[in-house]
């Protein structure tokens, strides 16, 4: 308890702490945004966030902690990790006037504040009585945060995936197939119309059935 009440700004924890407090205030930007052309700069800004933030949680906090926290804890937030990728490498082959681009971005911000949630209520609290010596990691994390900024952010086997299979937003992608084959069924005169045509056809089988009683 007292580690934590003396504990400076870039202590790990706080360090992520700070990460999410970040985040979570651009979503809430986002969310009051009024234009697209300001949806796009805090959604990029977000990522670009998130990218970093996962990559010094991931590759130093979590390594260092992994082995002493409880397999579950450690095995939700890697899950939660890998699908805020799959979204964000999705939200990043997509143009932002896409039907699905604003809701896609909406789900990533619910599945990061779900994640902050349970990180915060469970993992830190439990990782903060670790005998581990948080200021040099914290250290260690702004070190690799500023090569990030400096050098690029690597890409993510999510990412990869993604560029390889080239499978990009398949909810909008299903939604327009299913728009194009309403307008052309439309366009070809079916739908209703045919329903109709088929009823009108078979009257007169079932009249020539009454006429012969």
């Amino acid at each position: 308890m007292f580690e934590s009440l003396t504990a400076s700004k870039d202590d790990a924890i706080n360090i992520l702490k700070a990460d999410h407090d970040k985040v979570k205030d651009i979503f809430d930007k986002f969310e009051n945004a009024s234009t697209l052309s300001e949806k796009k700069r805090l959604a990029a800004q977000a990522i670009y966030e998130l990218k970093i933030h996962a990559e010094i949680e991931e590759k130093i906090f979590y390594l260092t902690v992994r082995k002493e926290l409880e397999n579950k804890i450690m095995n939700e937030a890697d899950e939660e990790h890998h699908v805020a990728k799959l979204l964000i490498a999705e939200l990043e082959n997509i143009p932002a006037n896409d039907d699905h681009w604003e809701a896609k971005f909406i789900v990533l911000a619910e599945n990061i504040r779900h994640h902050i949630k349970e990180e915060e209520g469970k993992m830190l609290p439990k990782a903060r009585s670790l005998d581990v010596d948080f200021e040099a990691l914290g250290q260690s994390m702004l070190a690799m945060k500023s090569e990030l900024k400096k050098n690029g952010i690597p890409p993510s086997d999510e990412a990869r995936m993604i560029k390889k299979t080239r499978l990009v937003d398949s909810p909008a992608k299903a939604a327009r197939k299913g728009k194009s084959k309403a307008k052309k069924a439309r366009g070809n005169g079916t739908g209703k119309a045919h329903v109709y045509s088929q009823t009108k056809s078979k009257a007169p089988k079932e009249n020539r059935k009454h006429s012969h009683a």
